[in-house]
């Protein structure tokens, strides 16, 4: 899991688009590079990270986060709050 969350961090992108789909699904208010920093903390101290189809779920279960990433192009498409 290391490899892959040093994978992870290093080549994770984002498009101009998913900066405010992260603050509205979050219900959040944070920049583009506080939203990056947000991201990278959640991948850096994940609980879980699982592979379905063409995705990667990263789960942050103490911050209640999981955040998708196309496993192709490690391209960030949302966040969303984990049901508690």
């Amino acid at each position: 899991m290391n490899k892959l969350i040093n994978t992870l961090i290093n080549q994770i992108c984002y498009t101009a688009l998913v900066y405010g789909r992260i603050n509205k699904k979050l219900n959040i208010s944070l920049s583009n590079i506080e939203i990056e920093d947000l991201v990278r903390k959640t991948i850096l101290t994940a609980t879980n990270i699982e592979r379905i189809g063409k995705n990667y779920y990263i789960y942050n279960h103490p911050a209640n986060i999981r955040i998708t990433v196309n496993a192709n192009n490690f391209r960030v498409i949302t966040a969303d709050k984990l049901d508690k």
